[in-house]
Parts: structure tokens; sequence; C-alpha cells
């Protein structure tokens, strides 16, 4: 089979004396891909600081001990590198990647922005009225908004409900003083991971790490987060003055270290991933005519997480659509399928896979997150064992569980 002629690259795992892990992949190329991972995100927030840990994101660039803001935003750009960063609800990635040569100016600047990042006021002073035109961006996009607007209420009542972005009031709020508390909290050693993935040897890499982030301080971080509350059932249309309706259906699920996950990510994505012969684009486009989009997404994490099928139409068409989802999940939940068919279903996927792994920088970061939150590497090729091993009943049954609350709906119509 296909997924047995994955080879598994080697890879070093260590950690520091302060509790920095990392983990080096040597790769033949032109480029080096290293980046920091921090365990921290939007739920980790003070709720009087909605939008703190995308705001430090954006400004540890602002200014460090021993560099300003425009030294910092050219450091690898004059060598024809990048540096860039995100945040999500449970996670900050700040990474690089540059022509092989760089490690030592990659590392460098990595660790001066996580460890002496300064907050100038003149700079965060800026980059606040940066990030409200960022939030007014994405709420002047439906497609977009309707996502965040059903995670606010999929999560209500939780740390998870808000906006990674925060609203426009608590980003004005936010202080200098805010944000070096954040950083010096949450970017501490035994919070975080390095990875690299470059042409040069692996012990090599492993004394550069040392040497720039032995420093990084070894306090524990002291997470305070909460299992969100079992999801009320909400089912709501919010005019917002557009021609087409954007519409997200959901259900809870899992957090991603449950091993039923591998059976979500395949019922996932044959129900509605990124390809053409998913059951609803066959359904709602192909067939009918009915949506220029549909797709469904797998978002987990520590401790629960959330299928969600998005499409946009006419809204005359919302309950044609809807009718036509509900049909195809309570297939999923009454029938399994047979193994031939499903045999075709799981190769596609691991055929997606392997696809997506050319992109060496994804795959690099997945080392990172990897290390971060299951404190071993799940390469590619070990997700394709697993993914083989699933069978069509544990599908079924996965279907079952997610989804007999019902699907709960959102339209901005």
């Amino acid at each position: 089979m296909q997924h047995k002629e994955i080879k598994s690259p080697s890879y070093i795992l260590k950690t520091l004396d302060n509790g920095l892990r990392m983990v080096i992949c040597r790769r033949e190329g032109l480029v080096s891909y290293i980046g920091v991972v921090v365990n921290a995100g939007s739920r980790d927030e003070n709720p009087a600081h909605e939008g703190l840990a995308h705001f430090v994101e954006h400004t540890i660039f602002k200014g460090t001990d021993r560099r300003r803001a425009w030294q910092i935003s050219s450091r690898m750009e004059t060598v024809g590198g990048e540096l860039n960063a995100y945040t999500s609800k449970e996670e900050t990635m700040v990474y690089t990647n540059a022509p092989t040569g760089n490690e030592d100016r990659a590392l460098e600047l990595l660790s001066d922005l996580v460890t002496s990042s300064r907050f100038p006021e003149n700079e965060i002073d800026k980059e606040r009225e940066v990030i409200v035109e960022e939030i007014y961006s994405y709420l002047d996009n439906p497609s977009e908004r309707v996502y965040d607007e059903f995670e606010e209420l999929a999560y209500r009542g939780s740390d998870l409900a808000h906006n990674i972005l925060g609203t426009p009031e608590s980003v004005r709020s936010i202080s200098s003083k805010d944000c070096r508390e954040f950083l010096e909290k949450n970017y501490v050693a035994a919070n975080m991971v390095v990875y690299c993935v470059t042409p040069l040897a692996e012990n090599v890499m492993e004394k550069k790490v040392e040497k720039y982030f032995r420093n990084l301080p070894s306090s524990l971080p002291v997470h305070q987060r909460k299992s969100p509350l079992p999801m009320d059932f909400f089912d709501e249309i919010r005019n917002n003055g557009t021609h087409q309706a954007n519409t997200i259906l959901g259900v809870r699920a899992f957090g991603r270290t449950d091993h039923r996950r591998f059976a979500l990510f395949l019922l996932n994505n044959y129900l509605g991933g990124p390809c053409l012969n998913s059951v609803l684009n066959r359904e709602l486009r192909e067939k009918r005519g009915y949506v220029y989009t549909v797709d469904s997404n797998v978002s987990l994490l520590s401790d629960t997480g959330l299928l969600v099928i998005y499409f946009a139409c006419d809204p005359v068409n919302i309950k044609k659509c809807r009718k036509i989802i509900q049909q195809e999940v309570d297939s999923l939940c009454s029938d399994t399928m047979n193994e031939q068919r499903f045999e075709k279903v799981k190769k596609q996927y691991c055929g997606q896979l392997i696809a997506s792994s050319d992109n060496i920088e994804n795959r690099a970061m997945s080392l990172g997150k990897s290390l971060l939150y299951f404190n071993k590497v799940h390469d590619i090729s070990t997700t394709i064992g697993h993914i083989m091993d699933v069978r069509a009943s544990e599908m079924r049954d996965v279907a079952q569980l997610i989804f007999s609350p019902g699907l709960c709906g959102l339209s901005l119509t």
C-alpha cells in the first residue's frame, strides 16, 4: 500500500535543563525552517484583556532590549528570508524561513523576541489601531465572521468563546505592562518548543538552539483553563445585510489527544473535505447547484473541539441545504460503510496527507506542535498508520456520538 512507502526522517528530541523542548530534523534543501511554539493563546487571557495574546504576538516585533522595530522587521528579509507569527486559541507561533546558512541569525532573533521584547508605548499605540482595523475587516467579511460568531455561541460561558482578536474596546485598553506580564508568564521554557528543519547536521543545530535559548526563564507556567460546559442547542438567523447567506452547522467534539480523532478526521474528510468528490460538494453543488462553497472542518483543542459545516447560498435555499446535510449526517450515523468503499475513503485521505506534506514549512510547524501537545513527534507516517487502522464501524460510532445532540446552526443573511 502507498502509506507503507512513506519513510520517517530522523529526529532529535531533546529537553534543555531549563525545560525547553526541541525537535530537530535534518532535511536536504536550500532553505531552513525554524520556529518557536508557545502553549498560550486567547483562552489564557484575563477576561478584561480579550485579544491580549494576539496583541503580544504583533507587538513582540516592535522593539527589544537590542533592536528597534525596523531592525526586527528587516533582520530576516535582508537575507531573503521571512519572519512571521500567528495566534490561535491555545498556541502562539513565531517562525522564520531563510536560505541555509542563516540558522544563527534566525535562532538569535527568535530568542531575542521571546525573551527581551519591551513593548514601547509609541509603537503599541500605532499597533492598536492596526489590530482594530483587522477586527473591522473580519466584521466586513461574513464568510469569516460567521465562524467567530458560531464559536461564541458554541463555547459561550467559557474562555474559548471570545474572538482571538478581541474587540476594539478591549484592544485599546491593553497596555505595555499587560503585554510584558503576559510574556513573562507564558513565554517560559517549559511552555515552549523550538523546531528546526534544516540541511545542517542534527548535533550542530542542537548546539545552536542551546546557545541561544539556554537562558530562557525556567519557571513553570500556570494554566487556568476550564473545560467548557456541554454545548447548549442553538439555531439562529442574524440579519447581516448581505445578498448571500453564510451558514455554519456544527457539533461539539472531543479533544486532540482522544484516540477517536482519526475516525473523526476520516468522517470530516468524507463529509466535506477539500475534494470535489466529498459528499456535501457532490450533493449541494454538483447535483443541485445550490452553493458555490461547502466544506466541513474539525478543530480540536486540548479538552474539547468542534466539527463545523460551512456553506454559502441564496437565502431561499438554506432550508433545502440543511435538509440534505441532515440526511447525509443521519446516514453516517445509521449505516456502516462497506469495507471496499471505506478502504477508498482511507486511501484518499492518506493521499491528501502525502500531497500536503510536500509543503515543508507546514510540515516543520507540525513537528513543533506535535512535540508541544503530545511530547512526541506524530509525523505523517505515524498519522497514516493510524488512519489505515480505523474500521468503518468506528467512524459510524463517532458520527453517532457527536451528531446525536443535533446540529446547531447560525446563518448570517
